[in-house]
């Protein structure tokens, strides 16, 4: 089946080759197809496109339908081109001719859009919830850890005093921002763009600010040439805020897998959580840290693809739109995925409380002896040289008692700070309004 079908065949190797993955990856959008309809047909109803008794009938199997989907018994038939064709079909063999009235004052210009947009903020809701585990365990384990001291690097050579309070709080603040970047993406997606159509509106006199309330948007897509030329710029956008997470993961994915190693020697897991050689005996491998950041990098390249199939597209809808999918909607469960491994291995990860008793991490209290000689008057630039001097002839010797107070230090990590700052981003999303207007989209007599 399809809308555009005019009578005449159209050839099968350029179906095959225009179609490409539609059928297999529209299933996944096929919950959200149906929540539009059902919020597209009240709409119509409300013009008089559609008597209330069609309407009753529509949104009683429409929600048939929904339920169908979200039970995994959706598929899209051969022959039938996408999941806007198939949500149709099924309609008409269960109701008639009745069936064929749903799609008046839409295109599937502003259908595919829509259902997009509701999927993407259905993803996003779900990526907030694997994010906040994960942000409670750094947080919990910074307290745990957080008298642990590690040497921190610049350059990859050994610096100054750092902790493992510190590094499970880094990253569980980088986390925050993320947060606040990927809010920035659920706004651009939480605009309606249905009633757009191709592009360029209908001649039918639709309530577009009713479907965004019963769909539970925040705004709409008011301008219909720039609703569509939100495809793909959406995704971009979308998608560079889960780069954003993703880099977060990647960075500490490799930290661990430097600190896992036996030069540094500062964490281990337990041997179950690892993986081994097939022929040096004594490996234990990091290989979930390694995928997350092989994934990370991938994820992160996301945002260039989309840029680069969008980038001399004038305004308008135009084919090679549909490929971002192939990329695009996976990468919800992959970021998923790593979010949810992070959170299980670092709840299992075994801390070494005496890596920088090490002989070799002596200078990274140089600058604790600088500033304990400053604070006894000396100028900083002539306590820089002395101890200088010192290293320099062999005879210097640790200071190990850190005392650093101030905010975001070893001794002060503002823990409750950062905590507050993630309640604070989490809450900005308002994910509630949505759950409710959609809940009484499906239930509503």
């Amino acid at each position: 089946m399809k809308l555009w079908a005019k009578g005449f065949e159209i050839s099968q190797a350029i179906e095959q080759f225009t179609v490409g993955r539609d059928r297999e990856l529209d299933v996944w959008l096929a919950m959200h197809d149906i929540l539009g309809s059902l919020a597209h047909t009240e709409m119509l109803q409300s013009i008089n496109l559609l008597s209330a008794d069609e309407f009753l009938t529509l949104r009683n199997e429409l929600r048939v339908l929904y339920h169908e989907a979200q039970s995994g018994n959706f598929i899209i038939e051969d022959g039938v081109e996408d999941v806007h064709s198939q949500v149709e079909l099924l309609l008409t063999r269960r109701l008639g001719d009745m069936g064929k009235k749903i799609h008046s004052g839409r295109s599937r210009n502003d259908q595919v859009l829509l259902d997009l947009k509701l999927y993407i903020r259905a993803q996003i809701q779900d990526v907030v919830a694997h994010v906040k585990p994960l942000f409670d365990l750094l947080i919990e384990q910074s307290e745990r850890y957080k008298d642990v001291l590690i040497p921190g690097y610049t350059h990859y050579q050994v610096a100054m005093p750092s902790s493992f309070g510190l590094w499970f709080g880094a990253y569980a603040e980088s986390l925050v921002d993320d947060m606040i970047v990927l809010q920035a993406a659920y706004r651009i997606a939480n605009k309606n763009p249905l009633g757009s159509a191709a592009g360029y509106g209908s001649s039918f006199p639709l309530n577009r600010q009713m479907t965004t309330d019963l769909l539970g948007f925040e705004a709409l897509n008011y301008n219909v040439v720039y609703a569509q030329m939100g495809r793909g710029k959406t995704e971009r956008i979308v998608a560079d805020a889960i780069a954003s997470v993703a880099a977060t993961l990647g960075k500490m994915a490799q930290d661990v897998c430097l600190f896992i190693s036996q030069n540094f020697n500062f964490i281990s897991f337990p041997a179950h959580l690892t993986t081994g050689s097939s022929i040096m005996p004594h490996k234990k491998n990091p290989d979930v840290f390694e995928l997350i950041r092989a994934k990370a990098n991938k994820m992160m390249a996301l945002p260039t693809e989309i840029a680069l199939i969008t980038a001399n597209l004038p305004s308008g809808y135009h084919r090679d739109l549909q490929l971002i999918k192939e990329s695009f909607l996976p990468v919800f469960e992959e970021i998923k995925s790593c979010l949810g491994m992070a959170h299980y291995m670092l709840q299992h990860i075994i801390i070494n409380d005496s890596a920088v008793l090490d002989e070799k991490y002596q200078y990274m209290f140089s600058v604790e002896v600088v500033n304990d000689l400053v604070l006894k008057g000396v100028s900083f630039r002539d306590a820089y040289k002395q101890v200088g001097e010192l290293i320099e002839n062999g005879q210097f010797t640790p200071q190990t008692q850190v005392n650093h107070t101030h905010e975001g230090s070893i001794g002060n990590l503002c823990n409750d700070k950062i905590s507050a700052l993630m309640d604070s981003a989490l809450a900005a999303f308002a994910f509630d309004k949505v759950d409710e207007a959609l809940n009484n989209l499906l239930t509503k007599p």
